[in-house]
């Protein structure tokens, strides 16, 4: 039977449909983990832009508890943003944002303090840029900038200006060596932004 001219299609296509149903199967089996996964570095992102509170530093039992404990879902008055309490008052909104980095999907929360103008951090809970260059959005230096920032009310509400260039209120310097991911990173987070600035100034209009 070997010898027949369809033996290497048929044996071919049997080990191709033995092989994808071990990874088909691998894939639902672990599904379940990969989204809780997912879901705990989201819900530790948003911890992280709290003042006061170390998200990173939880551990991964303490997250949701704690999540569930100061975070709301978002509102139409909260613009799409979730709201972070502490003994009933906001403490922060929690704004997400995500879109197509360089190389990968980029998806993050930048926190804003109650008066809607005030940066109070940002987190990542999702990257895939180049580890040393772009993926250096994830770390302190970058991610300490914002601290303090104020949202400009014309044009960009934040700007990522080249190092070493002078900043103002609103501004941050971008990665070195890593502008593609720097400027989808601007864009991003502007999108997202400007969005949320315009629900909010229209449900304060209504009200």
């Amino acid at each position: 039977m070997r010898e027949k001219r369809w033996f290497p299609i048929l044996y071919m296509f049997g080990v191709t449909a033995f092989f994808s149903s071990i990874i088909i199967a691998f894939a639902t089996v672990t599904r379940g983990r990969v989204e809780a996964n997912a879901e705990l570095a989201f819900e530790r992102a948003v911890l992280e832009i709290v003042p006061g509170l170390s998200g990173a530093n939880l551990s991964n039992a303490e997250v949701h508890p704690r999540f569930a404990d100061m975070v709301e879902e978002p509102t139409a008055s909260s613009g799409g943003a979730y709201l972070v309490k502490k003994d009933g008052q906001v403490v922060a909104y929690a704004l997400p944002f995500s879109g197509q980095g360089f190389w990968a999907p980029i998806g993050g929360i930048l926190g804003i303090e109650p008066d809607q103008r005030t940066v109070t951090g940002i987190a990542f809970y999702e990257q895939n840029e180049t580890p040393g260059l772009g993926a250096e959005i994830t770390k302190p230096p970058f991610r300490s900038q914002f601290k303090g920032k104020v949202l400009a009310s014309g044009g960009k509400p934040l700007g990522m200006k080249r190092p070493g260039g002078e900043l103002d209120d609103s501004s941050v310097h971008a990665v070195t060596g890593a502008t593609q991911t720097s400027t989808r990173l601007e864009g991003i987070i502007n999108a997202a932004l400007t969005e949320w600035q315009s629900k909010v100034a229209r449900e304060g209009a209504r009200s």
